[in-house]
Formats: structure tokens, C-alpha cells, sequence
């Protein structure tokens, strides 16, 4: 059980921070989809692909000491940013192997918005369809964001840049 925490610290410490509970939550969902070892179930809620496990185990891992959760007040919302501690680093060298590849996987995903990975990661979550119906159900579930053309070929270039990134692992 613990193995599962270890690698959420694992991804973290790959990021160097996480800001955004948001942002964290669709990293680990495209990584998993990307077929690195994550077993966070997820559901479709209102921000994307959501795990509730994921949420649980974050906290977890800030009451361990093995991550820290700084809070920042931005007026009409606040922002969190995790970072792992000294203890959550031995923590996960303990208890997960690395995996190949993940760390050029984080760099590329933590550089991205949680916005633009809210729209990757929808996509993904509908990825049984094809292309033009994953655009289309975007537009439906989506709407109110209101995703250009542009972003679209950028997420559909994003995963396809993911894809070749866990090929070349194997």
C-alpha cells in the first residue's frame, strides 16, 4: 500500500514542485494514461479525469511529513504548492523503483497549465472515440472554457509527443 504513496512522492520530487491541487491531479492521470504504473482510479467530474484516491493520498503524505502543502490566498481563490520533504525523498528511494522516462514525462507535463491539461486530459479520457468525437465531446463537457482549434492541435500534439516519450522507455 504504501508502495502507491512512494510513488506520488516519487512524481513530485520529479516535478520539483506541483502548484495547483488541479494541476497535480491531471499530471498523475496523463502519466498513467501514458501507461507508467499509477493505480489512482479516476472519474469524470467537473474539472476532468478526477481521482478522490489521489486526494486522500496527498494528504496523506502532507500529515506523514512527506510532502508539503503550502497555501496562498489569491483573493477569489486559493493555490496550493506541494513539494517533497528531506524525509519523503528516502522515503520513496525506499520504497519505488524509478521509472524510466517518467522524470522527461513530469518536466514536460509541469511546464504546461492546469487549464491546457484539464483539455489533455479530457481528451484522453474519451480516447476510446475518435478524433473528431473526443473534439466534439470536449465542446459538449467543456464548453465554458471555450478551447480554439489551436489548443486542440496542441493537446493532440502533447500526447502524441507523450506516447512517443513512453516508446522509446520500452
Amino acid at each position: 500500500m504504501l508502495e502507491e504513496h512512494a510513488k506520488v512522492v516519487q512524481f513530485v520530487s520529479l516535478a520539483g514542485s506541483v502548484t495547483g491541487r488541479k494541476k497535480l491531479q491531471k499530471m498523475v492521470y496523463i502519466a498513467k494514461k501514458m501507461k507508467f504504473p499509477f493505480n489512482e482510479k479516476y472519474q469524470f467530474h467537473i474539472y476532468g479525469p478526477y481521482s478522490e484516491e489521489l486526494t486522500l493520498r496527498v494528504e496523506e503524505l502532507c500529515t506523514m511529513g512527506f510532502l508539503t502543502e503550502e497555501m496562498e490566498d489569491k483573493g477569489s481563490y486559493v493555490q496550493y504548492t506541494y513539494q517533497v520533504t528531506d524525509k519523503g525523498t528516502n522515503f520513496s528511494k525506499h520504497m519505488c523503483e524509478e521509472q524510466q522516462h517518467l522524470n522527461e514525462v513530469v518536466e514536460v507535463l509541469n511546464s504546461k497549465s492546469a487549464r491546457f491539461l484539464e483539455l489533455v486530459s479530457t481528451l484522453l479520457f474519451f480516447d476510446e472515440l475518435p478524433k473528431e468525437d473526443r473534439i466534439q465531446k470536449v465542446h459538449v463537457v467543456k464548453g465554458k472554457l471555450k478551447f480554439t482549434e489551436t489548443e486542440m492541435n496542441e493537446a493532440f500534439s502533447l500526447i502524441e509527443a507523450l506516447e512517443e516519450i513512453k516508446l522509446n522507455a520500452n
